[in-house]
């Protein structure tokens, strides 16, 4: 047989086999023996250290004592018969427990002989036992007492463990895979960085995430290997974002022409904030260069993106283009529509909306003005991507909320025009800083981290049930001051399974405490058809109601000023990000608004933290660090269900020191070496070129 390599399929491992293999490439993705050792452990049973038994208890995941079994005996009968021992040290005995090979264990057990035990502390009847614990005769004259190891715990599937692939099972392959391809891994980055940041080599590090000897070689392993991910990502998004740099050319912006300066001299509402103002010009420093502008922008809710947006879109009709800006739904781009409309007046430029519900005759209006270059900027949903829409010279795409939409989406806009249009995606979700240099860092990344003068902090507070009084008074005194209010409920209708205040029977308590005429109440949510959502969020937009009642759907939607109160039933259920957003639907006028967090008496301490965080702070960029390290980066960015971050070891809650230096380490390369033509560099080159780092790079706009 031919030598085995990492690369060689798992089947040819000894042992393994068709079967095998094929229960391993579904349950796990191991194709290889390179997969199988890049499979790394969740836990490891920690055999260094040995515990007296009255220094036990249950909040142990597992222990080890010496000491001598002084008592065995079979107890019960039929199903109710077990084996129970008593161990002891001198600081005091133990129960030992055994449900299973009885017979096995009365042989091979002594009374009288001294044991290394292992297992977990538990509790039956107010006392300390261990359930099935590891047994180890005591030889004292061994070199070491027991097995004094770090002891790699790896997950496993039921159906693993039929094909008796359970951690001990898979422990045998990856330590037969180690014994055979060890010394053929080859190092994977050049030796100057592995000394720059004291890494070990890469068949150490493997080694040792696997069978570490002590606490030190598994640490040393951890960083190497978490440094290897997070620096390969870096080293492609950057090599990636150079490459589109050179590659696309984009149109150049010169000039600062007459629509540009007559809206913000003569049209501006408010003065720009300095945040404004550096991204604004960020924007036009990348439209002068002749390539093509990838940038994000992410501000917060009601931080002013969309202003910058449109002086965006201004600068590419004065200098002969036109631009569309593309919203996920129907309301929002009608909202950003009717925005610009109201800030651009009628004669500053020609600017339509194109959405499922257009006419046909004004389609008809907009493909002609599209293509003979009369209509300058179009808003629009998903209509904006079909064929039959041609520009005349489409120069700026805006995307809201971008991340709504998918690539394959976004790349029909990039073909509208010979010169690919410049791209500006925004956010209204803050995106922690380690997330944003992994997901999007590719693309150049503006914040607007101001709100806009007069605009007044949101005032948050949290209230137990029993301070539901309260919340109708303040719900009173603001529909008295002419304000509105919105309810917003995690669920529709009653849930068996979940205990929480639902839509249905929260509107029929609503009706009792605010009852019609004085009262009039909007319900929005997520099963009605779209029309009639439609018309609930209009009528309230008109202010012909006080009161609107709705599930998360209203999450990202209208912009109602008039709107003082955000009161969220059952707020522990909501996630950091998502209660944020919801906040962020009031507090667009010039008068205080209030945020009420209502919740059960019982809170878990992340949902106590999350509403203690909410009440502390309105800041979204804080809110999201704290978000990031209660949920992790998949669940806050759908990245687990899309793919781009797959991070084996990392974790961008707890690893940002070491993504910021894998980051700076990769930005200092290409300053020194663009093309790592060097000869130190050649080994970068060639990985790049085939290293598969697990991120779905077509995802990255």
């Amino acid at each position: 047989m031919a030598e085995l390599t990492h690369i060689t399929p798992i089947e040819y491992l000894k042992g393994v086999g068709p079967q095998k293999a094929d229960v391993l490439k579904k349950e796990l993705q191991i194709f290889t023996i390179g997969d199988l050792l890049h499979y790394y452990p969740f836990r490891y049973n920690d055999r260094t250290q040995f515990h007296k038994i009255r220094e036990l208890n249950t909040d142990m995941y597992a222990a080890q004592v010496l000491g001598r079994l002084i008592g065995l005996q079979e107890v019960g009968e039929k199903r109710a018969k077990r084996l129970v021992g008593q161990f002891k040290d001198e600081t005091g005995s133990i129960e030992l427990v055994w449900f299973q090979s009885i017979t096995f264990l009365q042989k091979s057990l002594q009374v009288g002989q001294v044991y290394v035990l292992y297992g977990k502390p538990s509790e039956f009847n107010g006392h300390l036992s261990f359930t099935h614990p590891e047994m180890e005769a005591y030889q004292p004259h061994a070199k070491q007492i027991g097995n004094q190891t770090l002891q790699p715990i790896y997950s496993s599937t039921e159906k693993l463990k039929k094909f008796n692939l359970e951690s001990k099972g898979i422990q045998k392959l990856v330590q037969q895979a180690l014994e055979i391809v060890l010394r053929t891994i080859t190092e994977e980055v050049p030796t100057y960085i592995l000394q720059k940041h004291a890494l070990v080599s890469l068949p150490q590090a493997i080694l040792a995430i696997h069978f570490p000897q002590n606490q030190q070689e598994l640490s040393q392993a951890i960083k190497r290997l978490k440094f290897d991910e997070l620096f390969y990502i870096q080293l492609k998004l950057l090599r990636n974002k150079q490459l589109n740099t050179q590659k696309f050319r984009g149109q150049v912006f010169n000039a600062i022409g007459e629509k540009f300066n007559t809206f913000y001299n003569e049209r501006l509402p408010f003065p720009l904030t300095n945040a404004q103002k550096r991204v604004i010009k960020e924007i036009r420093l990348d439209t002068k260069t002749g390539a093509q502008m990838n940038r994000l922008v992410q501000g917060d809710v009601g931080s002013g993106k969309t202003v910058v947006a449109l002086m965006a879109m201004l600068f590419a009709v004065d200098n002969g283009c036109q631009a569309c800006l593309m919203a996920p739904t129907e309301i929002l781009a009608q909202q950003h529509y009717t925005g610009l409309q109201e800030l651009l007046g009628a004669d500053i430029c020609n600017l339509k909306i194109l959405t499922g519900s257009t006419s046909a005759k004004q389609r008809r209006i907009i493909h002609e003005e599209l293509e003979n270059g009369t209509l300058d900027i179009l808003i629009g949903t998903h209509a904006l991507i079909e064929d039959k829409v041609k520009f005349k010279n489409l120069g700026l795409v805006v995307i809201d909320e971008q991340h709504r939409f998918g690539v394959e989406q976004r790349a029909k806009l990039w073909r509208k025009n010979t010169i690919p249009p410049h791209m500006l995606v925004m956010t209204a979700t803050p995106i922690p800083r380690t997330l944003a240099m992994t997901m999007y860092g590719d693309l150049d990344i503006s914040v607007i981290d101001e709100l806009p003068a007069g605009r007044k902090p949101i005032k948050t507070v949290h209230f137990f049930e029993s301070s539901r009084l309260r919340m109708f008074g303040l719900m009173r005194e603001e529909i008295a001051k002419g304000r509105q209010v919105y309810i917003v409920f995690p669920l529709i209708k009653e849930s068996e399974k979940l205990d929480l205040l639902y839509l249905e029977a929260g509107l029929e308590n609503l009706q009792v405490e605010f009852p019609l005429p004085d009262y009039r109440i909007s319900i929005v949510h997520g099963k009605m058809p779209a029309k009639d959502k439609d018309f609930e969020m209009q009528r309230f937009v008109k202010g012909e109601t006080q009161i609107m009642v709705a599930t998360t759907v209203i999450e990202v939607g209208v912009n109602v000023p008039n709107a003082s109160v955000m009161i969220i039933e059952n707020s522990e259920r909501f996630g950091l990000s998502q209660l944020h957003q919801l906040r962020g639907r009031v507090g667009r006028g010039a008068e205080q608004s209030y945020c009420v967090l209502m919740s059960s008496n019982k809170l878990s301490k992340e949902g106590r933290l999350r509403l203690e965080t909410m009440v502390r702070t309105n800041d979204g960029f804080e809110i999201s660090e704290v978000d990031l390290q209660l949920r992790g980066p998949g669940d806050i960015s759908g990245t687990q269900q899309s793919g781009i971050l797959d991070l084996k070891l990392a974790n961008l809650a707890t690893d940002q020191a070491l993504l910021a230096e894998a980051r700076e380490t990769v930005i200092a390369i290409f300053k020194e070496d663009p093309e790592l033509s060097s000869p130190e560099n050649a080994l970068l080159k060639r990985q790049l070129q085939r290293k598969n780092t697990g991120i779905a790079w077509d995802k990255i706009s």
